[in-house]
């Protein structure tokens, strides 16, 4: 997320408007972006259907990581080729077109009004 703030900058509100994780230990510092301007929703354990974007996403990502099996088995370039084709893989939900198309047309329209 670090990472991201930076890359972002000024930005980072517009294009991270919220943020919606569980309640594990590794997103305790989350509610900081809050400051940057973004909302931080924190979902209920067990509570699957507050995140439902999420929990299907983790079904398509189980295509490339076979649940049991451990991620350290895979090399960072492996995951970000997994990522990249979940990215440019075309959902109903969007109107058959990809994430990874859509957010390129949300960062044009944010640096547009620049």
């Amino acid at each position: 997320m670090e990472q991201l703030k930076e890359q972002y900058g000024e930005k980072f509100s517009q294009v991270f408007r919220s943020i919606t994780t569980d309640n594990g230990s590794e997103f305790a510092a989350f509610s900081a972006f809050e400051n940057l301007g973004t909302k931080i929703y924190f979902a209920h354990p067990y509570s699957v259907w507050e995140r439902p974007v999420n929990e299907r996403t983790n079904r398509i990502l189980r295509r490339f990581l076979p649940k049991g099996r451990s991620i350290r088995d895979y090399s960072d370039e492996q995951i970000l080729l997994f990522a990249d084709e979940i990215n440019a893989t075309p959902r109903k939900r969007l109107g058959y077109r990809t994430p990874e198309e859509l957010f390129e047309l949300q960062l044009n329209s944010i640096y547009a009004t620049s």
